[in-house]
């Protein structure tokens, strides 16, 4: 299935640009096809973990698990943030859970001791003649931060985190700066490829949204932005009418706090970037039906004041769980034979998907040479 996939993929991608499709059912249901994906574009990609100020102080950490590798995400004491592999050098033990503040990571099962920088401290009575304490720390995972964002990638060869295009489109905003004020964490049983797809094309907005949406981001007013390697974005711009949702940096233009500047990070962030608000979904996808979805809200100085942030959170709540909705009852239905290849819509619309695709396709390629 995952051959048959793969050349469907690159068929699609070498279409003219002003005949776009989309991918058939088997493309988002395969087990093979996200077998294909975990060994390859997802261990490979840089994956969006949080924000960095969700462990503000030296020992705060929090756990993940990233396909089959479980992670610890902590503040080390010289300030710096490390992703270190949840995983006691001795047998292979858990060493955290949750979330939390520490001043080392002991394991529960022998009581080895490591260093906030992953580094073996203690090894109680370990009495062999080739142990070395300095070649038993944990691993330390390739990881970049950028904009507030921290990012790993599994692969210690890793393309450079690079995206200038994306750089120049969110510096305005001073994403940097934005404060966490809220963490969410649900299980969608859908594909990965199809939140990254949902949430980064405005042809829906009106639609699956006509309450929580529509009003200020309405599928009319939705244009397409940069894409690139790696990357997309759109603008979901605001009716002109609408009362002001915060003012946001001083550098932002008119057009900049009149939008809803979106962009996904290939393969798993997508985030939502307004002027006094920033919403980040961070996609950790399981197995070929099912994700595990971490969210923040984070906020812009004090523009919003508590009671309006608490309205925004119960807005994405609700936002979330109408895009959940929809894209499970499509899980279900993409696994019917007759869920094929479908044409896509414009390009203010959903050329965004196109730009996902070529990237895909451009990824096997890569994999295939290599």
């Amino acid at each position: 299935m995952h051959t048959e996939l793969a050349k469907q993929l690159q068929e699609i991608a070498a279409l003219p640009a002003d005949r776009p499709m989309s991918m058939p059912g088997a493309f988002y249901t395969s087990a093979s096809q996200f077998e294909h994906e975990a060994a390859t574009v997802l261990r490979r990609g840089w994956h969006c973990l949080g924000r960095a100020d969700e462990v503000p102080e030296p020992g705060d950490f929090f756990t993940v698990q990233l396909l089959n590798e479980p992670l610890i995400v902590v503040r080390k004491a010289d300030g710096d943030i490390a992703v270190l592999a949840n995983v006691c050098r001795h047998r292979g033990m858990p060493l955290a859970e949750g979330s939390g503040s520490a001043k080392r990571f002991i394991c529960s099962y022998h009581a080895w001791a490591y260093d906030l920088d992953g580094s073996l401290m203690r090894a109680a009575r370990m009495k062999n003649a080739g142990f070395d304490a300095s070649n038993c720390g944990l691993h330390r995972h390739n990881m970049h931060l950028w904009n507030g964002f921290i990012y790993v990638s599994l692969d210690p060869h890793a393309q450079p985190f690079e995206y200038p295009e994306l750089d120049a489109l969110l510096a305005p905003y001073e994403s940097e700066t934005f404060r966490v004020a809220h963490v969410g964490e649900e299980i969608w049983n859908t594909n990965w490829k199809c939140l990254v797809e949902n949430f980064m094309e405005g042809y829906h907005l009106s639609v699956v949204h006509p309450e929580t949406l529509h009003g200020y981001t309405p599928t009319g007013l939705a244009r397409k932005l940069y894409g690139g390697d790696g990357f997309t974005s759109y603008a979901a711009n605001y009716p002109k009418d609408i009362p002001s949702r915060g003012f946001g940096a001083e550098g932002l233009s008119e057009d900049e706090r009149l939008r809803s500047t979106l962009f996904s990070v290939f393969p798993t962030q997508v985030a939502s970037q307004a002027a006094s608000l920033l919403v980040s979904l961070s996609i950790f996808p399981l197995n070929a039906e099912q994700i595990r979805v971490k969210w923040t809200l984070s906020v812009y100085g004090d523009d919003l004041d508590e009671e309006t942030i608490s309205k925004r959170v119960s807005l994405w709540e609700e936002v979330n769980r109408e895009d959940r909705e929809k894209l499970e009852r499509m899980q279900v239905a993409l696994n019917s034979e007759h869920a094929c290849s479908g044409p896509l819509a414009e390009d203010n619309y959903e050329g965004t998907i196109r730009d996902f695709q070529l990237w895909l396709a451009k990824q096997d390629r890569v994999q295939a040479v290599a």
